[in-house]
């Protein structure tokens, strides 16, 4: 058995979708588009997943289920993914799956610490042990960041403060890949995908409130 899903990620800079085939063996990238825009999900999405969708020969109604990542990351471009993600689940009758977005940057088996940029001089982080979550997501500055196993780091959080998380630990070593990948992101879902289980809630992980909030009730003015 061979399924055609649809990965999306918008926690970070980076507008991911990709089309895999997922069966019990293995897992194929089909097609991917990658854009890096830390303002433009809303307007590269879109044209991300129909661009994916081509490139494999596809259209939306070849899909079998959709993966989308559920952060931590802003508030904006999280919610483009995610609402895209629910929309198209329903209109198209399919199964959407949640994954925690620093699932994306574990590497399979691997023991390390994942960083991603929350901006404000924060990483949004997660730790893992054999290729297991075992602590995060969080989100700090980099120098606050509890005691990891292993030298490993990965993601823009870690690339961007390097030098902050090498006060913590010196032999700090930096793995290569910046954001969450469509392929890891599928890998984690496998079992739901495979097993055609119903639909996640899709809950976003945000961890802190948005910077637009709803303006206030005006003050009084003393006489």
């Amino acid at each position: 058995m061979t399924v055609l899903v649809l990965a999306l990620d918008t926690s970070s800079a980076a507008v991911t979708a990709a089309v895999l085939a997922v069966s019990p063996a293995t897992i194929e990238l089909v097609a991917e588009r990658v854009t890096i825009n830390a303002r433009g999900h809303g307007e590269l999405l879109a044209p991300a997943i129909h661009d994916a969708l081509d490139t494999a020969g596809n259209v939306p109604e070849d899909l079998d289920a959709i993966v989308v990542g559920t952060g931590p990351g802003p508030y904006t471009g999280l919610r483009v993914g995610l609402v895209t993600a629910a929309v198209m689940s329903e209109l198209l009758g399919i199964p959407a799956y949640g994954v925690c977005s620093l699932d994306g940057l574990a590497l399979p088996g691997s023991t390390m610490l994942v960083a991603a940029d929350a901006r404000r001089r924060e990483v949004y982080w997660a730790r893992y042990e054999n290729g297991r979550r075992v602590a995060g997501p969080e989100v700090s500055y980099p120098t606050d960041v509890p005691p990891w196993e292993g030298p490993h780091v990965r993601g823009a959080g870690a690339r961007l403060y390097l030098d902050q998380l090498r006060t913590l630990r010196p032999d700090v070593y930096l793995l290569d890949g910046d954001y969450p990948s469509a392929w890891s992101l599928a890998l984690r879902a496998k079992g739901k995908i495979l097993a055609q289980a119903p639909s996640d809630p899709l809950t976003p992980l945000y961890l802190r409130r948005p910077d637009a909030v709803a303006p206030g009730a005006p003050k009084a003015v003393s006489q």
